[in-house]
Parts: C-alpha cells; structure tokens; sequence
C-alpha cells in the first residue's frame, strides 16, 4: 500500500471486526468475533498516526509498543510485528480478545479526541493468532542461574511472571490448583469469548516448550505444601492465585435449589465443558426464566452463556428457549462490563433489569426457586467508587418469576493459600497486601500480583503485574536488591 498523508488516514474508517449473526451464535459456542482478515488489519493500521509522543503505550498496563507493531503491520513485516508485540507481550492472542482495550490503550489514542480510535485490540490479536499459527518469534531463555523460582497459580498474573523469570535463566515451577493450567482464563471466560484449545492452551504450550517450564497441576498450596515449605525449596515465591471465592447477597433464599455463584456455573460450563454434555459427563442446566444479579464482565458471560444452553436444549426438546434477565441496581450509565459485552448481549436478546435490586429469593415447598422479590432503586449522590449511590424506593416491591439465580457479585481470594503464611499482611477484604510497582509482600522472599493483590480486575491488569513482580525477582536473584535486608 502506498504510502499515505495524515489526512488521508484521517478519512479512513475505523474498520468493523467480522462477527456470527446473533440468532446464529445463541445456539452454538463458537467464537463470536471472528477476527480481521490481512486486508483489514492492514487496512486499520494505516489509520495509525505514529504519534511522536505515543499515549497509547502509557495507556497500556503491559506497555506493548503499539506504534511500532502496527507500522510492520502495515508494512507486511508480520515477523517485525510479532517481534515489536512480544517486547512487553507474551500473551497477545488473549490479551487482543478480552482486555478492554476501550479504557486502556484505545481510550489514550490521539483520534478518539474526535472520532473512533485505532482499533489496537483487534489489530493486537491479528498479530497474536499469526504467531500462534506460525511460530516466528519463540521465546528464549539465557543460561541457567541455578536459582528456582515457585509461582503459585497459572492465571494471567502467574503465566507472565513465569516468562519473565524463566527467560531470566531461572528454573521455574507453576503449582495449580486445578486440573488445566489457565486460572480465569480457562474456567471463567466462556468458549465463544476465548477459545481454550487453540488460543489458551496453545499460548501455555508455546511457553512451555521454549522455557522449559514446569506446571503440575491439581497443586493446592495450602494443602500439599504451605508457603513456608515452598521457601525451604524455592529462592522466591509469587503468588498470583486470584480470587475465586464468590460473593452472595446476604438475603433470604439463597440456599435454594437454582441458586448459584457465577464462578460455579462458568466453571461447569468452561473448565468441565458442560456445554459439550453428553460428549463431557458434566450437565449444565438452567431454567426457562434466569436471573444474572450484577452487570460486570462476569454477569455479561453468565447471562449470554445461560442464553445458548437455554437455545441448546430447546433445540433438544423442541420447545421455547426461555428467558435471560441481567437485573442490576444501578443504571445503564453505572454499568461496569465492556460497552462491546453489553452490545453483543443486548443483541442476543438478553433483558436488562436496571435500578432493580432482589431483597427475597422465592422458593416452593421442594426447595425449588420459583421467583425473587426486587424494589426498585433511584440514583443519590455518589459513593466511594464514584458511581451514584443507589437508593430503594419506599413501597415500589415486586416479584419477578424467576427459576434460576445466578449471583455475579464479585469475589475475593481464597483463604486456603494462606495456611502457615503468618507474616503475610492481608487486607479486611482478605487480599493480600503488595507494594503495587514490585509485588514484593510483607513476607520475605514473596511476592503476590492479580486479582489476589486487587480483588477482581481485569486480565492484563494482572499481566502487568506478573511483570513488574518478575522484574523485581529477577533483580532480587542478580543480588542487586534484598528489600528483607534488616
């Protein structure tokens, strides 16, 4: 392509990711967008303004160097893109499908001052699925330290950090908890936001076969080893375990048969491929009227996934698919998911339920939930997250009819990783407390990042801090810090 001015970029449109059609893809778990062709990436590259001072680094938490990715892009030098992406990037196919690109790196971009900014997310896993397939750029590893380094989880937080240390030279093992290495990338995000065999898996095994990482899986720390044993074995210790322990409302009914948490039901449908039943011995099944409580990322996948089990066993059964409810007691304006989640939901056909909160969850004399008493909510002053604060308003109670609860209220770490860890500070959430530029803890020779650190947030903000804790590892093992050092 010839070389073009800034004020032809400026004309180009930003380009549309190629999707399924949405009365197609409520039946089926297929990925839903289906990703740039050359032309297109191409296309949308050229609409990049190689700014001098680029924002869109800074408004990375992994720092990728955009600018110079998308100019091989464009280019056609595929191998200098995927060089330029994995500088600061181990993981780009699942960062380019689920970071949100919208408030991060997109949000900083120069054009979307006054229009649509460049499309680097997509751009971004364009460049990821090429190497994934081809293999270009495999990661190195220096010579061994003799050092041996322990990560505690193979989430997004762990599975950077270990590039960064094994790269290093460091002998490294990863201990999970389950049965797949992947943490929330495999058993929270459903299949038809990221696929696991050929983008997860695929990452994980591209990682371990050029470093030579361990991973044993079905690893519980806490319970075959404390944090005190792995110190005896390991010069460093990271934790990035996440937080997986579901939050409830604390009203009446909820040990009602039908209501679950959302890491519950993602995990059965994801991780145990209940979707797949009978192919996987793992049912999943939801009712004809299902209720998400919350309207976060994990709320938009509970629903969305409920919606294609609904669609998947009427089409065994030959009757109606049912209903999909998000009910959230703030408005649309408070909403925390993804604009793009919210988008492809509403287009599924699932109904949004706002300034709406359950007090009640109703059941039947066999312990079955059959509906969920609500209030409605308006809008007060602002709270401590800056959101407006809702307020129930008197005498507005009614009953929606409901067989199915779904509660995607947020989570926090799970206790058990902490057996025998007395000097690790935690907060009153129960998260443990970590110097946010390092990830060094309060217990020697121990570093923590992700959601365990955070509570829930996002992927590539717990990539960001795998990184920066592997940094501060790597510089721990040189011997060029001691930050324990009385």
């Amino acid at each position: 392509m010839a070389t073009l001015t800034q004020r032809e970029r400026l004309r180009i449109p930003r380009q549309e990711m190629p999707s399924q059609d949405p009365q197609v893809r409520i039946g089926n778990f297929n990925e839903v967008a289906l990703g740039f062709t050359l032309e297109l990436a191409q296309k949308e590259a050229e609409r990049c303004l190689q700014c001098a001072i680029p924002h869109c680094i800074e408004g990375c938490p992994v720092g990728v160097l955009i600018p110079q990715f998308i100019r091989a892009l464009r280019e056609g030098d595929m191998h200098g893109a995927v060089e330029a992406m994995k500088v600061n990037n181990s993981l780009p196919a699942i960062c380019g499908r689920v970071c949100p690109q919208e408030v991060q790196c997109e949000q900083s971009c120069v054009l979307a001052k006054k229009g649509q900014p460049v499309a680097i997310g997509r751009l971004e896993r364009f460049v990821g699925d090429y190497e994934l397939a081809r293999r270009t750029c495999p990661l190195e590893r220096n010579p061994a330290t003799g050092k041996r380094v322990a990560i505690v989880g193979a989430g997004p937080a762990g599975l950077t950090c270990v590039v960064d240390v094994a790269h290093e030279g460091h002998e490294v093992v990863i201990f999970e908890s389950l049965h797949t290495p992947g943490g929330v990338l495999v058993y929270g995000i459903p299949e038809f936001r990221l696929p696991k065999q050929t983008v997860v898996q695929s990452e994980i095994d591209y990682a371990v076969e050029c470093l030579g990482i361990q991973i044993r899986t079905d690893h519980v720390i806490g319970r075959i080893a404390t944090l005190n044993e792995l110190l005896e074995e390991f010069d460093a210790v990271f934790l990035g375990t996440g937080a997986g322990l579901p939050s409830f409302l604390r009203i009446p009914g909820i040990n009602y048969n039908g209501v679950m948490s959302a890491n519950e039901f993602l995990t059965r449908v994801n991780l145990m491929k209940g979707y797949l039943f009978p192919e996987y011995d793992t049912p999943v099944k939801v009712g004809k009227k299902v209720a998400v409580i919350g309207a976060g990322n994990v709320a938009m996948d509970a629903a969305r996934s409920s919606l294609r089990l609904q669609t998947l066993q009427a089409q065994k059964s030959g009757g109606e698919p049912g209903e999909v409810h998000i009910v959230y007691r703030r408005s649309r304006a408070e909403v925390p998911a993804r604009a793009e989640e919210v988008h492809h939901a509403e287009e599924e056909g699932v109904i949004f339920d706002f300034l709406t909160n359950p007090v009640e969850i109703l059941g039947d004399e066999k312990g079955n939930v059959v509906g969920m008493r609500c209030i409605r909510m308006e809008l007060g002053e602002p709270d401590a997250s800056g959101r407006r604060r809702p307020i129930p308003i008197e005498g507005s109670e009614f009953e929606m009819e409901v067989d199915t609860v779904i509660m995607a209220l947020g989570t926090s770490p799970n206790p058990l990783v902490f057996v025998d860890a007395a000097g690790l500070e935690r907060s009153k959430h129960g998260t443990v407390v970590a110097d946010r530029q390092t990830g060094r803890t309060t217990m020697a020779r121990v570093w923590a990042g992700g959601d365990v650190v955070t509570g829930a947030a996002t992927v590539v903000s717990a990539m960001g801090a795998g990184k920066r804790a592997a940094a501060d590892i790597n510089a721990y093992l040189r011997g060029e810090i001691n930050p324990w050092a009385e």
